[in-house]
């Protein structure tokens, strides 16, 4: 049996926070879009294209980091 790195764990409850603050963030995406939209379409635009690049900008930030380790 391997034994448990304290690096694991660390990255076990990164992972957990990223899912946790994600998994929310898209739950909530449309209602706020929706709100949003009576305001302006393109501030519902702004705010969904936004978060879903932030998704996608902590893996990149991720890689690089990785890279360099």
């Amino acid at each position: 049996m391997k034994k448990w790195d304290p690096r694991d764990r660390s990255a076990a409850i990164a992972a957990a926070v990223f899912l946790l603050v994600f998994g929310a963030g898209f739950m909530f995406l449309p209602t706020a879009m929706i709100y949003l939209g009576t305001i302006s379409p393109y501030l519902a635009a702004v705010v969904g294209t936004v978060f879903v690049l932030a998704f996608f900008f902590v893996f990149w930030l991720r890689a690089r980091y990785q890279r360099r380790r």
